[in-house]
């Protein structure tokens, strides 16, 4: 499938690449910033209350120095619908004196398992 040449298409295409199957609905995170703990505080209770469907969770990132308030959605991640909630999102953000900074989706990978025992071996007698 083609993608436009932006980042949100390049992000598109390398999820594809990676086998993720882009007509499913998927958690994508939004990345939301803002310099004052106080605004980013403020924009996460209103988001709360608004009829947004999606989790979030508010987080000093370290390596940017800034606040971070990550907003969850479930969505099919099509072009179009990402572009549309990432302006959404950074209207909003503004308000607070904050802005979006990209998305991503979490994707499980083969072996990154926290729980994995890589000296386990399976037998008739496994629960797993």
């Amino acid at each position: 499938m083609q993608y436009p040449d932006d980042d949100n298409g390049k992000m598109l295409a390398a999820m594809a690449d990676a086998g993720i199957d882009l007509t499913k609905a998927l958690d994508v995170d939004f990345f939301l910033v803002f310099d004052d703990q106080r605004d980013a505080e403020s924009a996460t209770e209103e988001l709360a209350q608004s009829d947004l469907e999606g989790e979030f969770e508010l987080q000093l990132n370290d390596e940017i120095g800034k606040w971070e308030l990550i907003v969850c959605i479930n969505m099919v991640p099509e072009y179009q619908a990402i572009v549309e909630q990432e302006l959404e999102l950074n209207e909003f953000a503004a308000e607070f004196g904050g802005a979006t900074d990209g998305w991503g989706v979490m994707q499980h990978q083969e072996g990154d398992d926290e729980f994995a025992d890589d000296e386990h071996e399976c037998s008739d007698d496994c629960q797993h």
